[in-house]
């Protein structure tokens, strides 16, 4: 054991493959993703511990792990660089002959149970690294202490169409929980869980070593250590938030969660100084846009060269949109060039791409929405026509 004990340490859950991200994880995990012009997706979920005064926080990767780890690095850009505590990555790893990736959320905590005891917390908050949104676990974790409560578990209303995609709570009306249904086709409530868990660390601790000894687990917390807990008549209730959430987990919802940041009509400033998300800084010069250019409604970031005319969309750090380029409705990632005479629409182009000359990449849609996506390296040739839904 270290020098002292913490109250509450974070594990962060960073190691899925993000398959429904398709060509955008080929080579990364889904939380090194890039977002909102500047960031990495898992840059809100580092934010909030920080903003929140947790300052220990277990990253566990799995796939595709090398462009996350360098990113995270010491963990400066969030303030997570500490002596004690601060960030470490957690990959899988051996402690004897046999040897086994993480084989569920549960099990992935499971494997590291050593790390955690290490800083004797009182609560344990797991968090996801694929999620966007701002939120003070502080908060939460009062709420927590208040309800004296085995398990606390962050719910978000959703529209009751929806509830389908999501594991659904059922509680009472001082929050405690009586029922889980996981994607239910006629869901009882609209409290759609976030993903977001604060355990007392003894009860979690016994719960992990019991659900390990099962052959039978599906060693995951929504399917086996949730219902285990409620089943044993533990203590869970439901913290409910109010703010923005969005899961980014397909390309339609990471294409929607860039749009609404130039959406007047959604409530999620990155503005705010008094909750800030953090990232690191590439220290790329100022962007420059030339007099022949048209921007409307959108984000550019650093580093950029803007010649043509965007309306309605992110341009990422280091961005060259050459001249007689129209951009509109679209996510251009990171260092990708769009060349002369291409036109862009309802799109996302992956990092450092290149769209040659007159290309045609998405179209205008007035009803259904259907992204066109254009994956991270890809060199489109001259003349080439990516058609909505289509996926290079």
């Amino acid at each position: 054991m270290l020098e002292r004990s913490k109250e509450c340490i974070a594990m962060l859950l960073a190691g899925g493959q993000g398959s429904r991200l398709k060509v955008l994880t080929s080579d990364i995990a889904k939380p090194a993703v890039s977002f909102g012009g500047k960031y990495k997706i898992i840059d809100f979920t580092l934010s909030n511990c920080i903003n929140s005064g947790i300052d220990t926080v277990g990253i566990l990767t799995q796939y595709e792990p090398l462009v996350l780890n360098s990113y995270i690095g010491n963990g400066q850009p969030w303030g997570l660089n500490r002596n004690y505590g601060g960030v470490k990555i957690l990959p899988p790893y051996s402690r004897s002959q046999k040897s086994e990736w993480y084989k569920g959320t549960a099990n992935a905590i499971y494997q590291n149970i050593h790390y955690i005891d290490m800083y004797n917390p009182e609560y344990v908050l797991v968090l996801s690294g694929d999620h966007i949104y701002k939120m003070d676990y502080s908060k939460m974790l009062e709420y927590h202490k208040e309800k004296q409560a085995d398990c606390t578990i962050a719910v978000i209303d959703v529209p009751m169409e929806e509830t389908y995609r999501f594991g659904i709570i059922n509680a009472n009306e001082d929050g405690s929980i009586y029922e889980f249904e996981e994607k239910p086709k006629h869901a009882k409530s609209t409290k759609a869980s976030m993903g977001i868990y604060i355990f007392k660390w003894s009860v979690l601790r016994e719960y992990l070593i019991q659900d390990e000894e099962d052959p039978n687990s599906s060693n995951d917390f929504g399917k086996n250590i949730l219902p285990n807990l409620l089943n044993d008549g533990k203590k869970l209730f439901a913290y409910s938030f109010s703010g923005y959430w969005k899961d980014v987990g397909t390309l339609e919802s990471l294409w929607e969660a860039n749009m609404d940041l130039i959406n007047p009509n959604v409530d999620f400033d990155l503005k705010d100084t008094d909750f800030k998300i953090y990232a690191r800084n590439y220290a790329k010069p100022p962007s420059f846009i030339s007099k022949n250019s048209s921007i409307k409604n959108s984000i550019i970031s650093e580093g950029c060269n803007i010649q043509g005319t965007i309306e309605n969309s992110i341009i990422f750090t280091g961005c060259t949109i050459e001249e007689n380029v129209h951009i509109k409705n679209s996510v251009i990632m990171p260092n990708s060039v769009i060349k002369s005479g291409s036109d862009v629409n309802y799109s996302i182009v992956g990092e450092n791409c290149v769209i040659n000359e007159n290309c045609t990449v998405g179209k205008d849609q007035l009803f259904s929405i259907q992204i066109s996506v254009v994956g991270t390296n890809k060199v489109l040739p001259e003349n080439t026509t990516i058609l909505p839904k289509e996926i290079f």
